[in-house]
């Protein structure tokens, strides 16, 4: 089983909202509360971007394009982090993912399957 789990992507109109939901079942508690989190996201013929980022103390980061539109939040005695994306766009569509940052900016973890999000009418 991957370290993290993606879900709750889906077809959604422009202008819709989702939540996505990260989880770390096989990781411990001391072990997830401290580790800054982040989504990505992987668009056809594109390379896989970051957008939002949350550190230990709730501190957010947020792609300017994805800025005033998409909130990035954790529950760590979930081990969830959490991406509530609202007014999508077309160019939302992509496929998602989280993964642990490290002090430079690097993945910590393999990636898992990711969820799709397709914005379209």
């Amino acid at each position: 089983q991957a370290q993290l789990v993606e879900s709750g992507g889906g077809l959604v109109q422009p202008g819709g909202s989702l939540r996505l939901t990260c989880k770390a079942p096989r990781m411990i508690f001391s072990v997830f509360s401290p580790l800054v989190m982040g989504w990505y996201r992987q668009a056809p013929g594109k390379e896989r971007e970051l957008v939002a980022s949350i550190t230990s103390d709730h501190t957010t980061h947020y792609a300017d394009s994805v800025k005033g539109r998409f909130t990035i939040s954790r529950d760590n005695s979930q081990k969830k982090v959490y991406l509530y994306m609202t007014d999508l766009k077309p160019e939302d569509t992509a496929l998602y993912y989280c993964n642990a940052l490290t002090a430079t900016s690097q993945t910590r973890y393999d990636w898992g399957q990711g969820t799709q999000v397709t914005v379209s009418s």
